[in-house]
């Protein structure tokens, strides 16, 4: 039982007002703008858009200011403010094949068509800290980028997925496909048993470090997964609305994704020739490791329709969908610090009367003992 405090308003008001002087710091220095935690940020706005569920960079950096760089805290304001927002319909399914690449790597394959591209990316720096970045300015006389070809052009050559040149070959299951219209997860509560375009949204929105816990438990042996990464590639697409009354798609806008397709090996069935299967993540922004979380716990819920025994919890599709919201697992942790005075005092006088009654048995055991 949760009780009302009353009498605390300027309490409360006196907290409002100081959390708003800690998060302005000190105001000797400058204050952080939107524009430079959208730019400069980047990461962090790209998970806080991800697992707030709505692509806007501006609101996803205001959170992030707001909420004093505490990114649970910022995916909650991004959530709340999501569901005020007015809905049009539902935007058509994006071609990541048609995406304008700015990364794409494969551990499948060193030569695959369009080429390896970097990228930006910490894979290859040696994780030491870099004391020019401490001051303003500091990385100005860093080296820029040199353009990948020669004449400069911007747009490289196609890029056909790795998953399609396995596929070519029959090496790798088609692509599943349930048939129906996806369930919406942001309207409907979720259900058991759970569809996987209905799991892709869950885990497209959950926490990244629990999926990355769950992904690294399936590297471990709980889950029997031996995986390959056929191809990450980062980037932006296009999305379209279908208007009915044009009766043709109309481009919104750009966003950028981060896509992650999994190679993982099958041993055939009676009815099955040996052959790879797949696990897929798609994220908002550039998030590869989000990404690949995602395709690896994708790929242990699959279990079932392959035929699979389950042997890890990764495999529970209940235990992974219901605990993979940090919003939720937010409020309820959080709820702890709410009054709980009834309870406490009801589980505190039944403490008591257990200590007299146990005292008043060791008295009687003593006294029968001594007889």
């Amino acid at each position: 039982m949760y009780v009302a405090v009353k009498g605390g308003e300027t309490a409360i008001r006196n907290a409002h007002a100081l959390l708003a002087e800690t998060r302005r710091g000190d105001t000797s220095v400058p204050e952080i703008g939107i524009d430079q935690i959208a730019g400069q940020l980047t990461l962090a706005v790209d998970r806080v858009m991800s697992e707030g569920s709505l692509y806007d960079r501006p609101l996803a950096a205001l959170a992030i200011k707001q909420a004093r760089g505490d990114l649970i805290e910022a995916i909650f304001l991004v959530r709340a403010f999501r569901t005020t927002l007015p809905r049009f319909g539902y935007s058509a399914p994006v071609d990541t094949g048609r995406m304008r690449v700015e990364r794409r790597i494969s551990a499948t394959y060193k030569d695959i068509p369009g080429g390896q591209v970097l990228g930006p990316t910490f894979d290859y720096t040696h994780r030491l800290l870099d004391p020019t970045l401490a001051t303003t300015g500091g990385a100005a006389g860093a080296p820029k980028a040199q353009p990948a070809r020669a004449d400069g052009a911007a747009e490289p050559g196609p890029m056909p997925r790795v998953t399609d040149l396995l596929g070519d070959e029959g090496l790798i299951e088609p692509a599943p496909a349930t048939g129906e219209e996806p369930r919406d997860l942001t309207r409907e509560p979720l259900s058991f048993p759970a569809d996987r375009p209905l799991r892709l949204q869950n885990l497209a929105r959950g926490d990244e470090g629990f999926l990355l816990s769950l992904g690294y438990s399936t590297q471990r042996g709980y889950a029997r997964s031996h995986p390959f990464v056929g191809e990450i590639r980062f980037g932006t697409v296009e999305v379209e609305l279908f208007v009915e009354e044009l009766g043709f798609a109309v481009p919104l806008g750009d966003i950028s994704v981060t896509e992650c397709q999994m190679v993982n090996q099958f041993k055939g069935s009676a009815s099955e020739p040996p052959k790879f299967t797949r696990g897929y993540g798609l994220v908002f922004g550039q998030s590869e490791r989000k990404a690949m979380s995602v395709a690896l716990v994708d790929r242990a819920l699959r279990f079932k329709e392959l035929g699979e025994e389950q042997s890890a919890p990764t495999q529970d599709e209940e235990f992974v969908l219901s605990h993979s919201d940090n919003v939720q697992a937010t409020g309820f942790v959080e709820h702890l610090k709410l009054p709980h005075y009834v309870d406490f005092q009801a589980e505190l006088d039944l403490v008591r009367r257990m200590r007299a009654e146990h005292a008043d048995g060791t008295e009687t055991s003593q006294q029968e003992a001594a007889e």
